[in-house]
Protein backbone atom coordinates (compact mmCIF):
# COMPACT_ATOMS: atom_id res chain seq x y z
CA UNK A 1 0.00 0.00 0.00
CA UNK A 2 1.57 3.26 -1.10
CA UNK A 3 1.65 6.11 1.41
CA UNK A 4 -0.08 8.47 -1.02
CA UNK A 5 -3.35 6.67 -0.25
CA UNK A 6 -5.95 9.06 1.12
CA UNK A 7 -7.00 7.86 4.57
CA UNK A 8 -10.29 8.72 6.23
CA UNK A 9 -10.22 10.58 9.58
CA UNK A 10 -11.19 7.30 11.25
CA UNK A 11 -8.23 5.55 9.62
CA UNK A 12 -5.83 8.33 10.61
CA UNK A 13 -6.86 8.32 14.29
CA UNK A 14 -8.57 5.08 15.32
CA UNK A 15 -7.44 5.53 18.94
CA UNK A 16 -9.06 8.11 21.17
CA UNK A 17 -5.56 8.74 22.53
CA UNK A 18 -2.05 7.51 21.76
CA UNK A 19 -1.93 6.51 25.42
CA UNK A 20 -4.36 3.69 24.64
CA UNK A 21 -1.52 1.82 23.00
CA UNK A 22 0.58 2.15 26.16
CA UNK A 23 -2.32 0.97 28.29
CA UNK A 24 -2.81 -2.06 26.10
CA UNK A 25 0.89 -2.89 26.58
CA UNK A 26 0.42 -2.73 30.36
CA UNK A 27 -2.43 -5.19 30.10
CA UNK A 28 -0.32 -7.58 28.03
CA UNK A 29 2.88 -7.13 30.02
CA UNK A 30 2.06 -6.20 33.64
CA UNK A 31 4.99 -5.27 35.86
CA UNK A 32 6.70 -8.31 37.36
CA UNK A 33 5.45 -9.06 40.83
CA UNK A 34 2.38 -6.90 40.42
CA UNK A 35 -1.13 -7.88 39.32
CA UNK A 36 -2.39 -6.72 35.94
CA UNK A 37 -4.06 -3.34 36.09
CA UNK A 38 -7.75 -3.75 36.87
CA UNK A 39 -10.02 -3.02 33.95
CA UNK A 40 -11.85 -0.30 35.87
CA UNK A 41 -8.55 1.53 36.37
CA UNK A 42 -8.17 2.16 32.67
CA UNK A 43 -9.66 5.18 30.95
CA UNK A 44 -13.33 4.84 30.22
CA UNK A 45 -14.32 6.03 26.73
CA UNK A 46 -17.79 5.90 25.23
CA UNK A 47 -16.70 3.14 22.84
CA UNK A 48 -14.87 0.16 24.39
CA UNK A 49 -11.11 0.65 24.45
CA UNK A 50 -10.46 -2.87 23.28
CA UNK A 51 -12.45 -2.25 20.09
CA UNK A 52 -10.42 0.86 19.22
CA UNK A 53 -7.15 -0.93 19.90
CA UNK A 54 -8.25 -3.83 17.70
CA UNK A 55 -9.12 -1.37 14.91
CA UNK A 56 -5.76 0.34 15.36
CA UNK A 57 -3.95 -2.96 14.82
CA UNK A 58 -6.22 -3.95 11.95
CA UNK A 59 -5.08 -0.83 10.12
CA UNK A 60 -1.47 -1.24 11.20
CA UNK A 61 -1.25 -4.86 10.08
CA UNK A 62 -3.09 -4.17 6.82
CA UNK A 63 -1.06 -1.21 5.61
CA UNK A 64 2.45 -1.86 6.98
CA UNK A 65 3.82 -3.60 3.89
CA UNK A 66 7.42 -3.84 2.74
CA UNK A 67 6.79 -1.26 0.01
CA UNK A 68 4.99 1.05 2.43
CA UNK A 69 7.99 1.02 4.78
CA UNK A 70 10.46 1.72 1.99
CA UNK A 71 8.37 4.66 0.81
CA UNK A 72 8.10 6.07 4.34
CA UNK A 73 11.85 5.77 4.83
CA UNK A 74 12.38 7.60 1.56
CA UNK A 75 9.92 10.33 2.54
CA UNK A 76 10.91 11.02 6.15
CA UNK A 77 14.57 10.12 6.43
CA UNK A 78 15.47 13.17 4.37
CA UNK A 79 14.73 15.11 7.60
CA UNK A 80 13.57 18.12 5.65
CA UNK A 81 10.37 18.98 7.52
CA UNK A 82 11.79 21.31 10.19
CA UNK A 83 15.06 22.32 11.82
CA UNK A 84 15.23 23.71 15.35
CA UNK A 85 17.25 23.66 18.59
CA UNK A 86 16.82 20.41 20.49
CA UNK A 87 14.79 21.83 23.37
CA UNK A 88 12.55 23.61 20.87
CA UNK A 89 12.00 20.25 19.16
CA UNK A 90 10.85 18.81 22.48
CA UNK A 91 8.51 21.76 22.94
CA UNK A 92 7.24 21.18 19.40
CA UNK A 93 6.38 17.60 20.36
CA UNK A 94 4.57 19.05 23.34
CA UNK A 95 2.07 20.68 20.98
CA UNK A 96 0.75 17.15 20.42
CA UNK A 97 -2.09 17.66 22.87
CA UNK A 98 -4.86 15.11 23.29
CA UNK A 99 -7.94 16.57 24.97
CA UNK A 100 -9.63 13.16 24.86
CA UNK A 101 -7.23 11.79 27.48
CA UNK A 102 -9.50 12.19 30.55
CA UNK A 103 -7.31 10.69 33.24
CA UNK A 104 -4.10 12.73 33.28
CA UNK A 105 -2.97 16.32 33.05
CA UNK A 106 0.56 15.36 32.03
CA UNK A 107 1.80 16.57 28.67
CA UNK A 108 4.29 14.86 26.36
CA UNK A 109 7.28 16.61 27.96
CA UNK A 110 6.30 15.52 31.45
CA UNK A 111 5.81 11.93 30.30
CA UNK A 112 9.31 11.94 28.80
CA UNK A 113 10.76 13.38 32.01
CA UNK A 114 9.03 10.74 34.13
CA UNK A 115 10.85 8.04 32.18
CA UNK A 116 14.23 9.77 32.25
CA UNK A 117 13.98 10.78 35.90
CA UNK A 118 13.26 7.18 36.89
CA UNK A 119 16.38 6.12 34.98
CA UNK A 120 18.39 8.91 36.61
CA UNK A 121 17.17 7.96 40.09
CA UNK A 122 18.51 4.44 39.58
CA UNK A 123 21.99 5.77 38.90
CA UNK A 124 22.35 4.86 35.24
CA UNK A 125 24.83 6.69 32.93
CA UNK A 126 23.80 10.11 31.67
CA UNK A 127 23.44 8.86 28.08
CA UNK A 128 20.86 6.36 29.37
CA UNK A 129 18.99 9.23 31.05
CA UNK A 130 19.02 11.20 27.80
CA UNK A 131 17.76 8.15 25.92
CA UNK A 132 14.78 7.96 28.25
CA UNK A 133 14.09 11.64 27.73
CA UNK A 134 14.29 11.46 23.93
CA UNK A 135 12.89 7.98 23.21
CA UNK A 136 9.40 9.09 22.14
CA UNK A 137 10.48 12.22 20.24
CA UNK A 138 9.68 10.40 17.01
CA UNK A 139 6.00 10.91 17.78
CA UNK A 140 6.40 14.28 16.07
CA UNK A 141 5.41 12.23 13.01
CA UNK A 142 1.82 12.78 14.17
CA UNK A 143 2.37 16.52 13.77
CA UNK A 144 3.35 15.90 10.14
CA UNK A 145 -0.03 14.28 9.48
CA UNK A 146 0.98 10.64 9.82
CA UNK A 147 -1.74 8.14 10.85
CA UNK A 148 -1.47 6.88 14.41
CA UNK A 149 -0.73 3.33 13.21
CA UNK A 150 2.33 4.64 11.30
CA UNK A 151 3.67 6.37 14.44
CA UNK A 152 3.05 4.04 17.40
CA UNK A 153 2.24 0.35 17.85
CA UNK A 154 4.25 -2.81 18.33
CA UNK A 155 6.89 -3.03 15.60
CA UNK A 156 7.80 -6.09 13.54
CA UNK A 157 9.95 -6.96 10.51
CA UNK A 158 8.46 -6.50 7.05
CA UNK A 159 9.68 -8.44 4.04
CA UNK A 160 9.28 -11.84 5.69
CA UNK A 161 6.54 -13.95 7.25
CA UNK A 162 4.62 -12.22 10.01
CA UNK A 163 4.92 -13.96 13.36
CA UNK A 164 1.87 -15.11 15.27
CA UNK A 165 3.61 -13.71 18.37
CA UNK A 166 2.82 -10.17 17.17
CA UNK A 167 -0.33 -8.78 18.80
CA UNK A 168 -3.54 -9.46 16.81
CA UNK A 169 -1.77 -11.65 14.23
CA UNK A 170 -5.06 -12.53 12.54
CA UNK A 171 -5.12 -9.11 10.90
CA UNK A 172 -1.97 -9.88 8.89
CA UNK A 173 -4.24 -11.88 6.58
CA UNK A 174 -5.37 -8.49 5.25
CA UNK A 175 -1.79 -7.46 4.37
CA UNK A 176 -0.90 -7.98 0.68
CA UNK A 177 2.56 -9.23 1.66
CA UNK A 178 0.98 -12.23 3.38
CA UNK A 179 0.20 -13.71 -0.05
CA UNK A 180 3.28 -12.42 -1.86
CA UNK A 181 5.83 -15.17 -2.46
CA UNK A 182 8.69 -12.70 -2.07
CA UNK A 183 7.71 -11.83 1.48
CA UNK A 184 5.62 -14.62 3.05
CA UNK A 185 8.29 -17.19 3.85
CA UNK A 186 10.18 -17.47 7.15
CA UNK A 187 13.14 -15.46 5.83
CA UNK A 188 11.53 -13.59 2.92
CA UNK A 189 14.09 -11.13 1.53
CA UNK A 190 16.50 -11.86 4.40
CA UNK A 191 18.74 -14.78 5.43
CA UNK A 192 19.42 -16.71 8.62
CA UNK A 193 21.27 -14.59 11.18
CA UNK A 194 21.54 -11.64 8.80
CA UNK A 195 21.35 -9.17 11.70
CA UNK A 196 18.68 -6.60 12.43
CA UNK A 197 20.79 -3.89 10.80
CA UNK A 198 19.74 -5.51 7.50
CA UNK A 199 16.06 -5.85 8.42
CA UNK A 200 13.36 -3.28 7.67
CA UNK A 201 10.97 -2.82 10.59
CA UNK A 202 7.40 -1.61 10.37
CA UNK A 203 7.39 2.17 10.14
CA UNK A 204 6.96 4.34 13.21
CA UNK A 205 8.51 6.64 15.79
CA UNK A 206 11.21 4.13 16.77
CA UNK A 207 12.95 3.90 13.40
CA UNK A 208 12.46 7.59 12.67
CA UNK A 209 14.15 8.69 15.91
CA UNK A 210 16.89 6.08 15.59
CA UNK A 211 17.84 7.48 12.20
CA UNK A 212 17.81 10.99 13.68
CA UNK A 213 20.04 10.01 16.63
CA UNK A 214 22.35 7.38 15.09
CA UNK A 215 25.41 9.65 14.80
CA UNK A 216 25.20 11.01 18.34
CA UNK A 217 24.38 8.40 21.00
CA UNK A 218 26.17 5.24 22.17
CA UNK A 219 25.15 2.01 20.49
CA UNK A 220 23.17 0.62 23.46
CA UNK A 221 21.07 3.81 23.42
CA UNK A 222 20.43 3.39 19.70
CA UNK A 223 19.20 -0.18 20.21
CA UNK A 224 16.88 1.02 22.98
CA UNK A 225 15.42 3.67 20.69
CA UNK A 226 15.16 1.52 17.58
CA UNK A 227 13.67 -1.60 19.16
CA UNK A 228 11.81 -0.52 22.29
CA UNK A 229 8.47 -1.31 20.58
CA UNK A 230 9.68 -4.63 19.14
CA UNK A 231 7.81 -6.66 21.75
CA UNK A 232 7.57 -9.73 19.53
CA UNK A 233 11.32 -10.11 19.99
CA UNK A 234 12.35 -8.65 23.34
CA UNK A 235 9.34 -10.22 25.08
CA UNK A 236 8.40 -13.18 22.84
CA UNK A 237 11.70 -14.04 21.07
CA UNK A 238 9.81 -14.50 17.78
CA UNK A 239 12.48 -13.32 15.34
CA UNK A 240 15.64 -14.82 16.79
CA UNK A 241 16.37 -16.43 13.40
CA UNK A 242 17.06 -12.99 11.90
CA UNK A 243 19.30 -11.77 14.71
CA UNK A 244 23.07 -12.10 14.94
CA UNK A 245 25.11 -12.47 18.13
CA UNK A 246 25.69 -8.73 18.37
CA UNK A 247 21.92 -8.11 18.30
CA UNK A 248 21.43 -10.62 21.11
CA UNK A 249 24.03 -8.87 23.24
CA UNK A 250 22.55 -5.44 22.58
CA UNK A 251 19.00 -6.64 23.36
CA UNK A 252 20.09 -6.94 26.99
CA UNK A 253 20.02 -3.12 26.91
CA UNK A 254 16.61 -3.05 25.22
CA UNK A 255 15.23 -5.28 27.98
CA UNK A 256 16.88 -3.10 30.62
CA UNK A 257 15.15 -0.04 29.16
CA UNK A 258 11.71 -1.64 28.77
CA UNK A 259 10.56 -1.38 32.43
CA UNK A 260 11.28 2.35 32.45
CA UNK A 261 9.28 2.75 29.25
CA UNK A 262 6.27 0.85 30.57
CA UNK A 263 6.18 1.33 34.30
CA UNK A 264 7.59 4.77 35.17
CA UNK A 265 4.41 6.76 34.54
CA UNK A 266 2.69 8.30 37.55
CA UNK A 267 0.18 11.11 38.06
CA UNK A 268 2.78 13.26 39.86
CA UNK A 269 4.19 15.73 37.32
CA UNK A 270 7.91 16.52 37.14
CA UNK A 271 8.70 20.21 37.61
CA UNK A 272 9.96 21.02 34.12
CA UNK A 273 11.26 24.48 35.02
CA UNK A 274 13.56 23.03 37.70
CA UNK A 275 14.82 20.16 35.54
CA UNK A 276 15.26 22.01 32.26
CA UNK A 277 18.86 23.22 32.90
CA UNK A 278 20.02 19.65 33.61
CA UNK A 279 18.49 18.36 30.38
CA UNK A 280 19.76 21.26 28.31
CA UNK A 281 23.31 20.47 29.52
CA UNK A 282 22.77 16.78 28.74
CA UNK A 283 21.55 17.60 25.22
CA UNK A 284 24.54 19.88 24.65
CA UNK A 285 26.91 17.09 25.69
CA UNK A 286 25.62 14.51 23.20
CA UNK A 287 23.49 16.17 20.53
CA UNK A 288 24.06 18.84 17.86
CA UNK A 289 22.83 22.38 18.40
CA UNK A 290 19.85 21.84 16.12
CA UNK A 291 17.84 18.81 15.10
CA UNK A 292 16.53 18.19 11.61
CA UNK A 293 13.06 16.66 11.74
Amino acid sequence: MKPDKKYTPEEIAPLASLEQWDEDLLERYPEEGKPAKAKEEFRNYDSPQRDTVREFYRLNHTYQTYDFVLEKEKEFLKFNKKEMPVWNAVEYLNTLIDDSDPDTDLDQLQHLMQTSEAIRADGHPDWFVLTGFMHDMGKVLCLFGEPQWAVVGDTFPVGCKFSDKVVYPEFFALNPDATDERYNTKYGVYSHGCGLKNVHMSWGHDEYLYQMMKDYLPEPALYMIRYHSFYAQHRENAYDHLMDEHDRKMFDWVRKFNPYDLYSKSPKPPVVKELKPYYEDLMAKYLPGTLKL
